[in-house]
């Protein structure tokens, strides 16, 4: 619910790999891809040390497989691809050298690169020309002109071997203190083994929970038959997909405003007045919503100030909102002549 970022599959470990700062404080997270539908995976192990996390690949899904540069060492000058989410553009490449294969920092050797990295692309693969991941995308200096730092794969080589000699069922995690891998059996404290650090597996870590309005807002949602988890883009941000139509939910605190807003289709480029006039029509007519209309984007709102909401009134609402959303974006395409979002780039 705080954060996100960028994975990649090992299909010989059946991994995902991220960065730990990704998953911190979860014992799930949710995935998609362009082959994975949205779902929750299991955290398998964190390792604070190396900034790395293990999550549970997701069976009978055909994952495209990285390939991990196994012989020989990256080279300074060499050119170098990053690939990632970037503040939640899917999928985005920059390209850039290597400006230093061994910079330290506590005591770990870095990739410094001038690849664009920014927050979204952590945990994503650092790539050579002949595709093979160099290295994890893992931190940028602040106020730094594209200065880029990411784990050699020599690290989650030799991480990965530890993890798979420790694995059995249970998750695992480096201890930070004196670095050994420890398997959640090894212990039944939360403490390590061999030098008495607190550690936390990730299967013992209490999942997010939230509190007061956005707590009414997601039981209303699990009433209504959406998967909470599924939904959440933050703490007081939902997404939900109801048919065609995908609705932005979202808990103002200063102000004590939900606000629901359906983004639905886009305006036709001519013969437009029909339909401003059917929108104007459906706005005295419909009870409870409002129709607007941003840049191209027509929009379905309902405004609900935190102090009237409960979970039957909620629910009524929201439902009313879902139903008219599907209902309504159809009417528009096939009466109006407006277009489905992403049918014009296609």
């Amino acid at each position: 619910p705080y954060s996100t970022g960028t994975g990649f599959y090992l299909s010989e470990f059946q991994l995902i790999i991220t960065n730990e700062h990704v998953v911190r404080d979860n014992p799930h997270v949710v995935i998609s891809g362009t082959e994975v539908p949205k779902q929750l995976v299991r955290v398998l192990y964190l390792d604070q040390k190396f900034d790395l996390a293990f999550l549970e690949a997701p069976a009978d899904i055909p994952l495209p497989d990285s390939k991990v540069l196994l012989d020989g060492e990256p080279t300074q000058g060499e050119r170098v691809i990053a690939v990632g989410h970037p503040f939640g553009l899917k999928y985005t490449a920059t390209q850039g050298i290597i400006s230093n294969t061994r910079h330290s920092e506590r005591d770990i050797d870095y990739l410094q690169h001038d690849a664009a990295l920014n927050p979204g692309n952590s945990g994503g693969p650092l790539l050579n020309l002949e595709g093979q991941v160099i290295g994890i995308n893992t931190f940028v200096l602040k106020n730094g002109e594209n200065l880029g730092f990411s784990l050699p794969v020599r690290y989650l080589e030799e991480a990965i071997q530890q993890f798979k000699a420790k694995f059995r069922m249970g998750s695992s995690v480096r201890c930070s203190s004196c670095l050994n891998v420890i398997v959640e059996e090894d212990t039944l404290e939360d403490y390590c083994p061999h030098c008495g650090s607190a550690v936390e597996f990730p299967s013992r870590i209490e999942p997010y929970e939230p509190t007061g309005v956005a707590k009414t807002i997601e039981a209303m949602l699990e009433e209504i038959g959406h998967e909470v988890a599924l939904s959440r883009r933050g703490p007081n941000a939902w997404e939900i997909i109801e048919g065609s139509a995908q609705i932005n939910i979202s808990y103002h605190e200063k102000t004590g405003l939900i606000t629901g807003d359906a983004f639905l289709c886009l305006l036709p480029t001519e013969n437009i007045m029909p339909l401003y006039e059917y929108l104007l029509r459906q706005n005295h007519q419909i009870d409870g919503l409002t129709f607007s209309v941003k840049g191209r984007d027509i929009i379905l709102s309902l405004l609900i100030y935190d102090r009237y909401l409960n979970l039957e009134t909620g629910m009524r609402l929201f439902q009313h909102l879902f139903k008219a959303a599907d209902d309504y974006d159809n009417i528009l395409v096939e009466e109006y002549g407006a277009s489905w979002k992403g049918e014009e780039n296609a």
